[in-house]
């Protein structure tokens, strides 16, 4: 299984969203919770090339983008496949 990384906001409803998809798949992920920690917030920008929203979700080192990119993957049958590689 794929290291699966958010970051995160507490009181995100995307976040819980992302995560509860996850689960469902069986994956585990390391959550970072990047909103109240600037040096963490930087990070995340700079890996998802700007965007500042969360959550931002990483799939080993590949950027899939927040909850509606996840579950976009997911609807086109691409996300079983990315988790498992």
């Amino acid at each position: 299984m794929s290291d699966v990384t958010l970051y995160t906001k507490p009181g995100c409803p995307f976040c819980v969203m992302a995560m509860a998809l996850l689960k469902t798949k069986g994956a585990t992920w390391t959550e970072i919770v990047a909103s109240h920690d600037p040096a963490k917030k930087q990070e995340m920008i700079q890996r998802s090339g700007g965007r500042m929203t969360f959550p931002q979700i990483f799939i080993g080192d590949t950027h899939v983008g927040g909850s509606d990119e996840l579950h976009a993957l997911d609807r086109k049958g691409e996300l079983d496949a990315m988790l498992t590689a």
